[in-house]
C-alpha cells in the first residue's frame, strides 16, 4: 500500500510538471501546474474506483462506451446531412449524442457486465437472478466454522448439501492463522486448513473458491455479508456476533451451534433421568452432571452424590443462548444409587 501511495504521487506532480513546462490553453505556468494537479487527482481518483469494480463489469462498461460512439457517430452524420451547416445548433446536437449514447453505453455495459462470469480461471458465482432460481443451494463459509471442525463431520452425515463457496479473503485469513507465531492459534489454522481439504474431497458437496472481494470494507465478516447479499447466500458460522449482525442485514445463517443445541436430548418434567454427579453445584445442595453431549444438569438434594450414578426426576428445563440445561431432583426414598463409573452412566427414560 505505501508504494501505491507513492506512485499515485509521484503520477500526480509528473503531470503538474508536465503542464507547467507545457503551459496548455495559454494559462499561467502556476495557472497550469495547478490544472495538472487537479487532472491527475482526478485521474487517481478514477483509478481507485475501478479498482473496486469487477472485471465484468469493466469489460461490459468499455464495451458499452464504444458502441455508444459508434452509434453517436451514426446519429452526428445524420445531423449534419438533415441540418444546415451554418450556427451551432448542429454542433451543439452532434456534442449532445455523443454524450448522451457514449453515457448511456457506458452504465448499460457496466450493468450487463456484472452478470457476465468468465468460464475459465477462478469459479465465481452466477448472477443474483440465476442464484435464486438455481436448484443448488450456496453456501458460504466463515474462517470460523472452518476451524470450528465440526463442519466435516456434518457434510459427512449428509445433513449439508449444495455448493461451498469460499471467498480468497476467508482463505487468506485463514492463512494468515496458519502462519501465526502463537503454536495455539497455528494449530488451529492448520486444522481449518485440513478441514476444506476434507470437504473438497466429499463426492456430495462442490467447492467453489471465489475472488469477489470488497476493498472498501476492511472487516472480513462484512466482507462475508455484502457478498451474501449479493448473491443471495447463506452464510455458515458458528460466531455468535456474526450470526447477529447478519440477521440485522437480513441475510440468513446457520449456526452450527444452534444445530448443536437442536440435537440435544429433549426432556419432559416428571420423566427419570441416569446421571453421573461431577460437582458441587452454585446453590445450597446442589450437584451438576453433564449428558454425554455436553448438556448440563443441575440436581438438588445432590450434593452428598457426588462421583456417583444416581436416578433423578426431571423437574424443568431451560433454554438459554450458551445451550439447554436441565434440572432434576434426587429423593433417597424414590431414587436408587448405582454402582456404575462415570463411563457407564447414560440418560434414559
Amino acid at each position: 500500500m505505501p508504494d501505491l501511495l507513492i506512485i499515485r504521487a509521484f503520477f500526480v506532480v509528473l503531470v503538474a510538471c508536465a503542464a507547467y513546462a507545457l503551459g496548455p490553453f495559454s494559462l499561467d505556468r502556476g495557472l497550469a501546474a495547478g490544472l495538472g494537479a487537479v487532472l491527475g487527482l482526478a485521474a487517481v481518483l478514477f483509478e481507485l474506483r475501478l479498482r473496486e469494480s469487477s472485471l465484468g463489469r469493466l469489460a461490459g462498461a468499455a464495451a458499452g462506451a464504444i458502441l455508444g460512439l459508434f452509434a453517436a457517430f451514426l446519429v452526428s452524420l445524420i445531423l449534419a446531412r438533415a441540418l444546415p451547416a451554418e450556427g451551432g445548433t448542429t454542433s451543439f446536437l452532434q456534442v449532445l449524442a455523443m454524450l448522451l449514447l457514449t453515457y448511456v453505453g457506458l452504465l448499460l455495459g457496466a450493468g450487463k457486465g456484472s452478470e457476465w462470469r468468465p468460464s475459465g480461471g477462478a469459479a465465481s458465482l452466477p448472477a443474483a437472478d440465476a442464484m435464486v432460481n438455481a436448484r443448488q443451494s450456496y453456501k458460504l463459509l466463515d474462517t470460523s466454522v472452518i476451524i470450528d471442525g465440526r463442519l466435516a463431520d456434518i457434510a459427512e452425515t449428509g445433513f449439508l448439501d449444495g455448493t461451498i463457496v469460499i471467498p480468497q479473503f476467508v482463505l487468506r485469513e485463514l492463512q494468515m492463522v496458519a502462519d501465526s507465531a502463537d503454536s495455539l492459534r497455528r494449530n488451529r489454522g492448520r486444522r481449518g486448513l485440513d478441514v476444506l481439504q476434507r470437504i473438497q474431497q466429499m463426492p456430495t458437496l462442490e467447492v467453489k473458491i471465489v475472488e469477489e472481494d470488497f476493498p472498501q470494507v476492511r472487516e472480513v465478516d462484512l466482507k462475508l455479508i455484502e457478498l451474501a447479499k449479493l448473491y443471495g447466500c447463506r452464510i455458515v458460522t458458528n460466531d455468535f456476533n456474526l450470526n447477529k449482525v447478519a440477521q440485522l442485514h437480513g441475510v440468513s445463517v446457520l449456526n452450527i451451534n444452534e444445530l448443536a443445541n437442536a440435537m440435544k436430548a429433549v426432556v419432559l418434567p416428571g420423566e427419570f433421568m441416569r446421571v453421573f454427579v461431577v460437582k458441587e453445584g452454585k446453590e445450597y445442595n446442589q450437584g451438576v452432571a453433564y449428558l454425554d453431549d455436553g448438556t448440563m444438569v443441575v440436581v438438588d438434594n445432590a450434593r452428598r452424590m457426588i462421583s456417583k450414578t444416581i436416578d433423578i426426576a426431571v423437574t424443568s428445563m431451560l433454554q438459554t443462548t450458551a445451550g439447554k440445561m436441565i434440572f432434576g431432583r434426587f429423593d433417597e426414598r424414590l431414587h436408587a444409587v448405582h454402582p456404575e463409573s462415570k463411563t457407564t452412566a447414560a440418560a434414559s427414560h
